[in-house]
């Protein structure tokens, strides 16, 4: 695949993880829309291999953190906030070993 394919489904990638990640929240979403369009117009004319590849490594990075890691909160009155976790995110308990099976 081209690096400018790789780069164009980066960038849809992100957008779709945005929208996810911030539902509901238009704050959010659009300050992250705003953050997204700025990186990527900002290194538009990047024409160096190593550094396009950094570049593609980081937010395909970003990505990532953005889809395991945030928790959504909303705020229900003046001192409590409910968490809105997405499926990806609730993961199994599952109780450490320290004698692994063979």
């Amino acid at each position: 695949m081209g690096r400018n394919m790789t780069v164009l489904k980066l960038f849809k990638a992100l957008h779709k993880t945005r929208q996810q990640v911030f539902r509901n929240d238009t704050r959010a979403l659009e300050a992250a829309r705003q953050r997204i369009n700025a990186e990527f117009r900002k290194n538009k004319n990047e024409s160096s291999p190593e550094k396009m590849s950094e570049l593609i490594k980081l937010g395909q990075d970003v990505e990532i953190l953005l889809r395991t890691t945030v928790i959504q909160g909303v705020h229900t009155d003046t001192d409590r906030i409910v968490l809105r976790p997405r499926d990806e995110i609730l993961l199994d308990n599952v109780p450490y070993c320290h004698k692994p099976n063979k």
